[in-house]
C-alpha cells in the first residue's frame, strides 16, 4: 500500500466546517464524498485540493487512479476522524476537498449555450437538487440556473445525490428570475410546470428552458405567467403528486424527444 499522510487536528477541524455553507464560501472549498463522486471529479476540470481515504475501505476505492504522484496530498483517516467530516452512515472511504469554480457570466453563457437548460426556483432541498442535476446530465441539458434562495449546489448532500454530475454541468446560482426570464425567452422556449394545470409534456422543436418550482409551493404566479407553455403530468393513481425529481425527469425526457 502507498504511504499516505496523517491528518492534523487543525486540518480536520477546518474541513469539518465545510458542512456549513458559510465556511464553504469563506474557504472556497467543498466536500465531495463517495467513489463515484470522486471518480467524476477526477475526470473533470475542477480543482482538487486534497484526497481523504480510509485504508480499511480500500476494496471500494482501490480501482480509482489516485494522483499520489502529483501535487495533490492524500490523507488517511481513522473511522472516528471520518465521522467528523463525512455524510455517509457507512462510508465508502474516499472523499475529496474540491475548490469552488467561478460561475460564468450569465448573459455571455446564455448567448453561447446551444442546448436545453434547467431553471430552478427556490429548490431548497439539497437532495432534490442533487437528483435534478443527475437527471439534467442524463438528458443532455447544458446547464442549470438556480434562483436566489435555492440550496447550495456544493452542499455535501447535493454533491453526493448528484453522483458527481455537478462537475460536468454549468451551474449558475443566485439568479433573480424575475429579471432573467425575459432575457432567457429571447433564445429559448420557456416551459413552466404545475401539479394541477397545464398541457401534457411533449417534444419541443426549439431550445427549451424548463422552469421548475419548489416541491411544496410550486412556481409563483408571476413567474408562471412568463412561460410560453405550462406543463402538467396527469396521473391515474391515487397518489397526491409525483416527487419533484420524478416529474422533472419526465419533462426533461420530453424536451429531448425528437
Amino acid at each position: 500500500m502507498a504511504e499516505y499522510l496523517n491528518i492534523s487536528q487543525a486540518l480536520l477541524k477546518k474541513w469539518a466546517k465545510l458542512n456549513d455553507a458559510k465556511a464553504r464560501e469563506e474557504e472556497n472549498l467543498f466536500l465531495a464524498e463517495g467513489v463515484k463522486v470522486v471518480e467524476e471529479l477526477l475526470a473533470s476540470s475542477w480543482q482538487i485540493k486534497a484526497l481523504l481515504i480510509m485504508p480499511e475501505k480500500i476494496k471500494y476505492w482501490e480501482k480509482l487512479a489516485l494522483p499520489v504522484a502529483k501535487d495533490i496530498p492524500v490523507y488517511q483517516l481513522t473511522r472516528s476522524q471520518w465521522q467528523k467530516i463525512g455524510q455517509d452512515r457507512e462510508p465508502e472511504g474516499i472523499m475529496a476537498i474540491a475548490g469552488l469554480k467561478q460561475a460564468p457570466d450569465f448573459t455571455s453563457w446564455l448567448a453561447e449555450t446551444s442546448g436545453n437548460i434547467l431553471i430552478l426556483h427556490e429548490i431548497n432541498n439539497p437532495l432534490n437538487l442533487g437528483a435534478l442535476t443527475r437527471s439534467a446530465r442524463w438528458f443532455g441539458f447544458d446547464g442549470i440556473i438556480l434562483s436566489v434562495n435555492s440550496a447550495d449546489y456544493t452542499n455535501p448532500k447535493a454533491v453526493r445525490a448528484s453522483m458527481g454530475n455537478i462537475f460536468h454541468l454549468t451551474i449558475i446560482p443566485d439568479i433573480d428570475l424575475s429579471t432573467a426570464l425575459p432575457e432567457i425567452k429571447k433564445s429559448f422556449f420557456l416551459i413552466g410546470s404545475d401539479v394541477r394545470e397545464g398541457i401534457l409534456p411533449h417534444p419541443v422543436q426549439k431550445k427549451a428552458a424548463l422552469l421548475l418550482g419548489n416541491e411544496s409551493h410550486g412556481l409563483p404566479e408571476a413567474l408562471s405567467r412568463m412561460a410560453d407553455e405550462q406543463w402538467s403530468i396527469s396521473g391515474s393513481g391515487k397518489a397526491d403528486s409525483l416527487s419533484l425529481p420524478q416529474a422533472a425527469a419526465i419533462m426533461m425526457y420530453e424536451c429531448t424527444r425528437p
